[in-house]
């Protein structure tokens, strides 16, 4: 569904952020980007959605460039979640914020009205809250707004920028299983850039591990995890989890769950 071909990015200061990139992904992929700061990844994930014109190469949805879509129609297909919802946040209650991207699309009200009904829902985001600015709701329920007014677009695929960042670890949850949700029964290809290991191992089914604006590896999460070379190249570290369960028993194991029903499995010591 999108592809990339011989990517390159250059800032204006001169910084290479992307060095030549080809990848492909599929409807209903759950990927996580992961790298080091100044890897590449959210460039990466920024020309993906359009929010950054590559100087070499191409990005394809359904294999038609990027470069021959209005910025209207890339938007609904592509929806990008920045890491701070604040700076995508820009209305003066949370009706108006959901509603703001299908109302730029020129959809009929009827339509909009029930685009923003759908994306409230979907987000769990209660009706009573419409009337509220969003500047004055919980991190959390901000980011939720931000991805609703992304949802009502309906894109095909959503790029979340660190979901989990500045939340406690029930938010966190949260978030993410609200991701998979969207994964599973909406098929929205979802896509997210993180640094926290534990997120990928338990919620992504890919992983494409970033260096220096190119991509050491690409592959099952797990396959990623178990490539010792390329992690160690990026200085990226597996959670300690999957590192102790390849050490001590040999199994290639990722969430504490995984380790806990292994171990369960093998009986009395």
């Amino acid at each position: 569904m999108i592809k990339t071909t011989g990517l390159h990015f250059t800032y204006p200061d001169g910084t290479a952020a992307l060095r030549g990139i080809d990848a492909a992904f599929d409807r209903g992929e759950f990927v996580a980007l992961i790298g080091q700061n100044g890897s590449g990844k959210t460039t990466f994930a920024k020309c993906l959605a359009g929010l950054l014109r590559p100087g070499k190469g191409e990005v394809s949805l359904n294999n038609e460039s990027l470069r021959r879509l209005k910025r209207g129609e890339l938007a609904a297909r592509v929806g990008y979640v920045f890491q701070n919802p604040d700076h995508q946040l820009f209305n003066s209650s949370v009706e108006r914020e959901i509603s703001s991207g299908p109302k730029n699309l020129g959809l009929p009200a009827k339509e909009v009205e029930e685009r923003v009904a759908v994306a409230a829902e979907t987000a769990g985001i209660k009706r009573d809250l419409f009337g509220e600015h969003p500047f004055f709701l919980s991190k959390g329920l901000r980011q939720r707004v931000a991805i609703a007014s992304i949802l009502a677009m309906r894109p095909e695929t959503i790029i979340v920028d660190e979901p989990t960042t500045g939340q406690d670890h029930r938010q966190s949850l949260a978030v993410m299983d609200f991701l998979v949700r969207l994964n599973r029964e909406n098929h929205h290809t979802i896509m997210i850039i993180t640094h926290d290991m534990y997120i990928v191992a338990a919620y992504a089914g890919r992983a494409l591990l970033f260096k220096d604006g190119g991509i050491l590896a690409d592959g099952r999460t797990d396959e990623v995890f178990r490539n010792d070379k390329a992690l160690k190249a990026a200085r990226v570290k597996p959670p300690a989890v999957n590192i102790f369960s390849r050490e001590v028993f040999g199994k290639n194991l990722l969430t504490l769950r995984e380790f806990y029903d292994f171990y369960r499995s093998r009986g009395p010591a």
